[in-house]
């Protein structure tokens, strides 16, 4: 079991640790609707250094992201990030990431902690260019810090206005007193706020800074229990639940993700897939009546045949009702659809919903 910097760190905090993706990580403190809301209203920090880091580098890097991402890297300019996934020849998905162009010829892809030594063999499997490979998973940590009141708390630890890094943008610069780190905005929350990348030394500092910054603010610690339900209620695909390497990204209404202009990984077979429209669709869904869908529960029809299964469900903690996500015929797939799912003896009704769950007020 790997530690991060921090596992010491959130013990003194009272955290209760879980094994996840290989490490020893933080699910939650005082509780996951208390770490939640406090997302949604204030600040919260989150420990992610468990996700994988890979530079991508050279004159051939932005050829070998091209032919393995299924998104055009060719427009991210220098401070942009992108989200992308690397499909398999299969029809699946190898792993969802994001790829930012740190410098001309400079690219870091972010990738899942589960997914790291996997994806590092696909993407080697297909450098038959030259480009110069870099795991840099074992020596940088990452810390989100998320929340309406994040830019605010945080201002004071940085010379960047960090109201200025849009969504999806990111730049290189000092924070907490280290030169140098990644101040990003691609968050998985929903709620605002940006992520650090710095060196495993250098995070104990930043962490520190972090709380002390926040204090005035309600900041806390959050851990991943809060991270899942903050995610589902945006309606982001979480991989090995909602999308895996059997799952293509059509299905998983990730065709905007897709950039046919291109040629990719199972670009073809992808691109007549989208055309015919696929089998079975990733649908949203609330429970019409009182209840906790969990991944791996049968969705069935009126006639209580199985048609699908939960990937993602939770007691949405913003919304007090029962949510989910899972993979239904299309014929189901439209907004208003009526389904059921399969809570132990009881079938009870759902409605098919447009993403997000979540709606800021």
């Amino acid at each position: 079991m790997k530690n991060t910097a921090l596992t010491e760190t959130h013990k003194a905090l009272g955290a209760k640790m879980v094994p996840f993706a290989g490490y020893n990580m933080p699910v939650q403190y005082e509780g996951v609707n208390i770490e939640h809301e406090t997302v949604r209203n204030a600040v919260g920090v989150f420990d992610v250094s468990h996700m994988g880091e890979f530079l991508i580098e050279g004159p051939n890097a932005l050829e070998l992201i091209q032919k393995v991402s299924s998104n055009d890297a060719s427009k991210l300019t220098i401070g942009k990030a992108q989200y992308s996934c690397l499909p398999n020849d299969d029809g699946g998905i190898v792993d969802d990431l994001i790829i930012y162009k740190i410098k001309d010829e400079t690219y870091l892809l972010v990738v899942n902690a589960s997914n790291i030594e996997k994806d590092w063999n696909w993407i080697s499997s297909k450098n038959d260019v030259g480009a110069e490979m870099r795991d840099l998973s074992d020596d940088y940590s990452l810390l989100a810090i998320q929340g309406p009141k994040a830019v605010e708390a945080m201002q004071s630890l940085s010379s960047h206005d960090l109201s200025e890094i849009k969504f999806y943008n990111f730049v290189v610069g000092d924070f907490a007193g280290i030169e140098h780190v990644i101040i990003s905005a691609t968050g998985y929350t929903g709620s605002g706020g940006f992520e650090i990348y710095c060196k495993n030394a250098e995070v104990k500092q930043v962490w520190d800074k972090v709380m002390e910054a926040g204090a005035d603010y309600g900041i806390k610690p959050i851990g991943l229990a809060a991270r899942d339900t903050l995610r589902l209620e945006m309606g982001y695909c979480l991989y090995g639940n909602d999308i895996d390497d059997t799952t293509s990204p059509i299905e998983a209404g990730l065709g905007w993700v897709c950039k046919f202009t291109k040629d990719f990984t199972n670009s073809e077979a992808l691109k007549a897939e989208k055309e015919r429209t696929p089998e079975r669709k990733l649908v949203a869904f609330k429970l019409d009546e009182r209840g906790i869908p969990r991944q791996g529960y049968d969705i069935v029809d009126g006639n209580g045949k199985i048609i699908g299964n939960v990937t993602s469900g939770t007691m949405s903690p913003s919304l007090g009702i029962g949510i989910g996500l899972g993979y239904v015929p299309t014929v189901f797939s439209k907004p208003d659809s009526k389904i059921f799912i399969q809570v132990r003896k009881k079938a009870i009704p759902a409605t098919v919903v447009k993403l997000p769950f979540y709606k800021k007020a």
